[in-house]
Order: C-alpha cells, then sequence, then structure tokens
C-alpha cells in the first residue's frame, strides 16, 4: 500500500536541500537517509533520500542527484510515497494510519449515526477527519482526544462526543460582543486600574 509522506516544499539554500511538510507520525522510520520514495507527479523520482536534518522546526532533506537550487526547487510541491505493509501499524497504540482511518463509520456515544470518513486532512495545528453525511454534504471533526473519544478498527467505527454546533449548527453558543459590554460587568470593569500602563 502506498502513503504519502511528505510535501516538498521551498528550496533551502544553493546546495540542493528541500523544506518537508511532514505528512507522517514517523518520520524517522520513512523520511531516513537511503530511503527511496515514488512520487507525485510519477516523473520526478522515485527519490533516494541522501541527508536530512532539523533546522528551525523544519524538516530539511537532500536527495541523491540533487545539487543546487535549482534542482531542488523543480521539486517543489512533489509527494513523496512510501510503499507501507497494509498490517502494519504505528508503534504507538494511540496513532493510525490515513489508510486505517478512511471509511470507518462516524458515531456519538450513543450510536447515532454521524457519517462515514472519507479523508484525513493534516493541518499544522492538527489533523481533521472529513466525514461525508448520509444527505451527501461534510463535516470536519477535529481529530484530538476531547471529541474522538474512541478509534475501534475492529468494530470499523469512531466515537465522538462533539461540542455544541460542530455537528449540527442550529445547537451552536453565539455569543453577542454587546452582552459582554452591557449590565453589571460593564460597571465592575470600571471599577479596575486601567490595563498595560503598569
Amino acid at each position: 500500500m502506498q502513503l504519502v509522506v511528505a510535501r516538498i516544499g521551498r528550496a533551502h539554500g544553493i546546495k540542493g536541500e528541500v523544506t518537508v511538510e511532514v505528512r507522517t507520525d514517523e518520520p524517522e522510520l520513512r523520511l531516513g537517509p537511503g530511503a527511496v520514495l515514488a512520487t507525485d507527479p510519477a516523473a520526478t523520482g522515485p527519490l533516494t533520500i541522501e541527508s536530512g536534518r532539523v533546522h528551525s522546526g523544519r524538516l530539511l532533506l537532500r536527495f541523491e542527484g540533487v545539487r543546487d537550487r535549482t534542482g531542488a526547487e523543480a521539486l517543489r510541491n512533489t509527494l513523496l510515497i512510501a510503499d507501507v505493509d497494509p498490517e502494519e501499524f504505528p508503534e504507538d497504540e494511540d496513532e493510525f494510519y490515513d489508510h486505517q482511518l478512511i471509511d470507518l463509520d462516524v458515531v456519538l456515544a450513543d450510536g447515532t449515526e454521524i457519517g462515514r470518513i472519507t479523508e484525513i486532512s493534516h493541518l499544522p495545528s492538527q489533523d481533521l477527519f472529513i466525514v461525508e453525511r448520509p444527505d451527501g454534504s461534510e463535516v470536519m471533526i477535529p481529530f484530538v482526544e476531547e471529541i474522538v473519544t474512541e478509534i475501534d478498527l475492529e468494530e470499523q467505527r469512531a466515537v465522538i462526543t462533539p461540542p455544541p454546533g460542530l455537528i449540527d449548527e442550529s445547537e451552536a453558543v453565539v455569543v453577542s460582543s454587546r452582552d459582554e459590554e452591557t449590565g453589571e460587568e460593564a460597571s465592575g470593569d470600571a471599577d479596575e486600574a486601567p490595563k498595560g500602563d503598569a
């Protein structure tokens, strides 16, 4: 099975290094020196990782045969793809590969069906489940412990406890800034010393 493990970003310096947007929880395993990766577009690869290092919080890679900035820039936006055994699991039992999560049924704790995971979106701050509802609409569920309480691969389901408004917009709590400025709260603020002048 092939999994996208990274996307190549900008060239870094003049010796062929590139920045990489990591899309795997195991970069040391998938993106280590000597790893041979397929690419999308396919004509760009395969690419063999020669070296890697972290610089200012970003992973930098150098590939065999890429020696200058021009060659590095030509790789920009290329997806790096690793061959992974479909039966393989991440070392951490609380982590999952994307292919294990795609097509899971998403349900509430009481069993109410919400939909089916069709995509995993990897954002810098967190991952999102893109869930297709029975009516064809989509909802985005943050893949965080407070919301996704259980992943059951045997039962092929993800159990969630969404905050109000995440699944049903009619349940959203709307806070008006005018409410905060009126009433006792406003008069109470007047007794406080001005902030920021200390």
